[in-house]
């Protein structure tokens, strides 16, 4: 069998082409066609598909998370109204504006009934904080180590939330005294009028 040279193909004869001419000849077409429909079809289709395919799966995640929290939400109202009823409860220890002089007085009322002496005792600017309103007291009181001890546990026990920072104590005295600066705050809730 002769095979015949590229420049010998005569294609307007391709009928007449051997078997393994026309079997290259198909071959050839078909790649060409899969090759241009790729290019042409499939080729932009592809990387929407990607796209599209990545879509998916950000919306599958977010489904299931709202899933989640759809399959729990009972539990979550439940845990909503305790919060709410755990708030109102903490917000019934903060004083009122009218209540603030009256804590005041328990403060400085504890540190005496322990046996300290005020050296200082100066309420602060208020500070409003979000929802809140801070009110620090400075103060200074000489005592023993355990009058101090007492002292802190008496604020600790009061029915309104009081906080003690910044503490900065003395070195003893030849009385067996010894000093301590602290700054106790309290907070207030805003009022309906804002204040």
């Amino acid at each position: 069998m002769d095979i015949p040279s590229i420049n010998d193909i005569d294609f307007n004869e391709s009928g007449e082409w051997p078997l393994i001419g026309k079997i290259v000849a198909a071959i050839l077409i078909c790649a060409v066609i899969w090759g241009a429909g790729y290019y042409f079809l499939i080729k932009d289709k592809r990387s929407q598909l990607a796209r599209l395919e990545q879509t998916e799966t950000e919306l599958r995640m977010s489904f299931e998370v709202k899933q989640s929290k759809a399959v729990n939400l009972e539990a979550y109202k439940e845990q909503m109204k305790e919060m709410e009823v755990s708030f109102a409860s903490m917000l019934q220890q903060l004083p009122r504006k009218s209540e603030v002089a009256d804590l005041l007085v328990d403060i400085s009322r504890t540190g005496l009934v322990n046996g300290l002496e005020f050296e200082l005792f100066k309420p602060e600017e208020e500070r409003p904080i979000d929802f809140y309103i801070e009110l620090p007291i400075t103060m200074r009181v000489t005592g023993s180590y355990h009058q101090f001890a007492e002292f802190v546990s008496g604020i600790a026990a009061l029915p309104r939330i009081v906080t003690l920072h910044n503490f900065k104590m003395g070195p003893l005295t030849t009385s067996g005294n010894m000093t301590m600066d602290v700054t106790a705050k309290t907070y207030r809730y805003f009022d309906e009028q804002g204040k």
